[in-house]
């Protein structure tokens, strides 16, 4: 086994039950033999090398290629064993080298211009609808749902993610409402069709641009919610309410202040935004190397000291903020789930080699907001502290009322059905 991968992981696997057999079909163990086996075979000498010098790229990769693989257990069993017992310990210099140097360089990459934005969207959201099908909600919820109870399925949390959003928003019957990175259009809907909100959503897929208005169309909201595909920064206001749920973190750091600029002179005086995102916990940082490179090109997830600044220099009001912690990695759970239980249907779409890149990122994705301190921040921003009552009191009393309304809802039907 490579010396610096076994000296690597000898140093941070203090607890767990990890074993790990080299190219040469050598056993080395690790942790305090608790919990499950966890049993990763390399099948390259040059794949335990390449990932120890950069895991953030090559462990994926190598599992993407088959010179990773798993004996017991799986790939997120591995990534909880090592990630759980990484924050223990400082990272090796040569990893935080990497981070700062990426750190360092990160406006190159979120460089999203408006050409190259519509490039980074088509790169993951203009992939086969048949695939999100697969693991996604009845109504394809793209984005972190809403736990209210231990019990509730992945349906309920996102549909209570919707009424939760909604309830922040104070929506009046006819209000003008912009959903920007508006998704297959499940929230715009669920606006018009439970506040009778007048809706706008835009987005750069045209996966989800045609799907979206062919949902409006079959529920008859076609006359109350409009999907547009177009750049949110092409947009001519005003709005009376903008909402956005999983889009900020495809802004780059470089464009936060025109995105916020941009809200701002969208929005009427008296008007209300509901901004929900993935954020982090340990401060600015970067995206992950294999993220960026295979997943999400040009995102960054943001830490809220990096955000509020800069909604204050825009002129605007932060007016509430909630922190959403292990929601997002219970829906990632269930998306992995999912997933997996549909495999082969993934693989009959794609192929071996996609299917462990999806795994890989479903997994590395929830062991994220479990172990490496990420979460999910919901702000609340106006121009005026008078817009909205002065207690939250009207956001539990909307979302009780939502909560008798939107149980009998009928189902949003897809494209085709």
């Amino acid at each position: 086994m490579d010396r610096l991968l076994k000296t690597f992981l000898s140093r941070v696997v203090k607890a767990g039950n990890l074993k790990i057999v080299d190219a040469e079909g050598k056993v080395q163990a690790f942790g305090d033999g608790t919990g499950d086996l966890v049993q990763v075979r390399f099948t390259d000498p040059k794949a335990e090398r390449s990932c120890i010098l950069n895991p953030g790229l090559k462990v994926g990769e190598c599992y993407m290629d088959g010179s990773l693989v798993m004996d017991e257990g799986s790939i997120y069993d591995f990534l909880a064993v090592v990630l759980s017992n990484a924050g223990l310990d400082r990272p090796a210099w040569w990893i935080k080298a990497e981070e700062t140097y990426r750190y360092l360089t990160r406006r190159l990459r979120q460089n999203n211009t408006l050409t190259r934005s519509r490039s980074n969207v088509a790169h993951h959201y203009d992939l086969s609808g048949d695939l999100y099908r697969l693991f996604l909600d009845e109504d394809w919820q793209y984005s972190c749902a809403y736990f209210e109870t231990a019990d509730a399925d992945l349906d309920d949390a996102q549909l209570a993610k919707k009424r939760h959003i909604a309830a922040k928003l104070a929506i009046e019957p006819d209000m003008k409402v912009l959903d920007i990175g508006c998704g297959w259009g499940g929230m715009g809907l669920y606006l018009a069709r439970n506040l009778n909100a007048d809706v706008t959503g835009v987005t750069l897929s045209t996966e989800q641009h045609e799907r979206a208005n062919a949902r409006a169309s079959e529920a008859g909201l076609a006359d109350r919610a409009q999907f547009h595909l177009k750049d949110y920064r092409n947009l001519d206001g005003p709005f009376d309410r903008i909402v956005s749920v999983g889009m900020f973190e495809h802004v780059g750091v470089g464009y936060f202040p025109e995105y916020f600029r941009k809200c701002r002179d969208l929005l009427t005086d008296d008007g209300v935004m509901l901004l929900h995102s993935i954020g982090r916990f340990d401060g600015p940082g970067d995206t992950n190397s294999w993220i960026d490179k295979y997943i999400f090109p040009g995102g960054y997830i943001p830490a809220l000291s990096e955000v509020i600044p800069v909604i204050e220099s825009a002129g605007l009001k932060i007016t509430d903020i909630e922190i959403l912690r292990l929601h997002y990695a219970d829906t990632l759970r269930a998306w992995r789930e999912r997933f997996m239980a549909r495999r082969e249907e993934a693989k009959a779409l794609y192929d071996e080699r996609f299917c462990r890149m999806w795994e890989f990122y479903l997994a590395g994705s929830e062991t994220a907001f479990r172990y490496q301190d990420m979460m999910v921040f919901q702000i609340q921003i106006t121009k005026d502290q008078e817009a909205l009552p002065l207690t939250r009191n009207y956001m539990v009393e909307t979302e009780n009322r939502l909560r008798g309304i939107d149980g009998t809802a009928v189902r949003l039907q897809e494209a085709g059905e």
